[in-house]
């Protein structure tokens, strides 16, 4: 369904009429940004380097390829985030939680919430739940006799989103802590654990903090009586997994419809995630697949079930394969021609130890709405920040947790990830950004603030 209306009930949603008009008309899509971004950093390297036109295309060039694992990685989260949050078990349980609410001011913040943790498990959980659980909620809500405005249960669910790089997945933070990523180099070698970024004291007390304020404003603006209504269109029905059916007619086919083969290779995966944390090993990128991986083998009811959801899945990761070696390129051209040193340069010329983390928050910020992939930022800005940090005698974890903290918070109101949450519930993002708009000025006092104190 789509629906262009006014968010109900929300002053400053009904301000920002215009502006969601002008960024539905005008905005480009995520891999042109990524094409502006290109040539505008090549731009700069011709006036603020020494740099020729061929070095900066050899170096563009040479770049490419750079980040070949860090896709995979990358691609592979998003994937097994959807698979997951697509198992019949998961499903579910969010048909259990979407009976809990019985108002819809309740209702409007389960969704956040719910989205918000399964955010800090994983983003790729995260982005998809947010969306199932919207429409299992409109669903059931609307046979139970709640009037629910379905448009605000979709920001509500995406706004979840915003804690995403404060959590398990977060891949600035698992980048660093990744012994010979492509980030070592700027931290003289030596990994940084996620016990100082994801797991420090600041950052969790933070994400349970921006989670309450956030879960918060979805309840404050919900529609009050008299307001607007859009409810789930009486067609819309979610796909249910267990109304899967397979063909089993051969022997192979029962071995494909048997249990027994993703089971054992679950708990193979068990065991080798147990003997690596025994034997000392951290939480890294490729870690935090295998874990998704292994609660996949064991959720799913065979091989069938796991090769239909990663078709299902496949789709959402085109636009990751086909992005990332162009923010790799950039990384090349930054890298190879020296203007990450003009840059960090400049930086440092107007922070301070103090300002750092909230200057670097700021433009983390910005940064995202041309680089909306956290790694693929995260490959931009990490060394620059971290170039800038090191100089300033500031911690190399306030240099990470800012970007990360900059680029969630500025996905409310860039369409990328949107994308899967508006193709499940069959909204476009005028219909939402009012609501995430909010989001973002919420979640962007809390971040700063803690940013600010971290840097004292």
């Amino acid at each position: 369904m789509s629906t262009t209306t006014k968010p109900a009930g929300n002053p400053i949603s009904r301000l920002m009429g215009p502006v969601n008009r002008v960024v539905e008309r005008f905005t480009p899509s995520a891999l042109v940004f990524a094409i502006v971004l290109t040539f505008v950093v090549a731009i700069l390297a011709l006036i603020l380097t020494d740099a020729t036109p061929a070095e900066v295309v050899t170096t563009w060039g040479d770049g490419l390829s750079g980040l070949l694992a860090f896709i995979t990685q990358m691609s592979l989260i998003l994937l097994l985030g959807y698979i997951l949050a697509k198992t019949g078990p998961v499903q579910k349980g969010l048909r259990r939680l979407a009976a809990l609410p019985s108002t819809p001011v309740r209702a409007y913040a389960l969704v956040c919430l719910v989205a918000a943790v399964a955010s800090l498990i994983t983003w790729g959980l995260g982005l998809v739940v947010g969306a199932l659980l919207a429409v299992e909620v409109a669903q059931q809500g609307r046979a139970r006799g709640l009037k629910l405005h379905f448009p605000l249960l979709v920001a509500a669910g995406y706004s979840g989103y915003v804690v995403w790089h404060m959590g398990y997945s977060g891949s600035a933070p698992l980048t660093a802590a990744t012994p010979d990523s492509f980030i070592a180099p700027y931290l003289d070698g030596v990994p940084l654990p996620v016990s100082q970024t994801t797991f420090s004291s600041w950052n969790m007390i933070a994400a349970v903090v921006t989670v309450a304020a956030v879960v918060s404003a979805m309840a404050l603006v919900a529609p009050r009586k008299g307001d607007k209504i859009v409810e789930l269109s009486a067609e819309a029905r979610g796909e249910d997994a267990a109304a899967r059916r397979y063909d089993v007619e051969t022997p192979a086919d029962r071995i494909d419809a048997s249990r027994l083969p993703t089971f054992l290779m679950g708990l193979m995966l068990v065991a080798y995630l147990f003997l690596h944390f025994m034997n000392g090993g951290t939480l890294t990128l490729d870690i935090v697949n295998w874990s998704f991986l292994t609660l996949i083998l064991l959720l799913v009811h065979h091989p069938f079930e796991l090769l239909d959801l990663t078709k299902e899945a496949a789709s959402n990761v085109g636009e990751i394969l086909l992005q990332f070696p162009l923010y790799a390129g950039i990384m090349g051209i930054m890298a190879g021609t020296g203007l990450i040193k003009v840059l960090s340069d400049a930086f440092v010329s107007i922070a301070t130890p103090e300002t750092f983390g909230l200057l670097a928050f700021l433009s983390a910020g910005v940064v995202n709405l041309f680089v909306p992939s956290g790694g693929g930022q995260f490959a931009v800005q990490g060394p620059l920040l971290l170039e800038t940090a090191g100089q300033l005698g500031v911690s190399p974890e306030i240099a990470v947790m800012a970007l990360a903290y900059g680029d969630q918070w500025t996905n409310m109101v860039q369409p990328f990830w949107a994308i899967p949450v508006l193709a499940i519930a069959g909204l476009k993002m005028r219909d939402i950004l009012g609501y995430t708009t909010l989001t973002l000025v919420v979640s962007g006092v809390v971040l700063a603030a803690t940013l600010v104190i971290v840097s004292l």
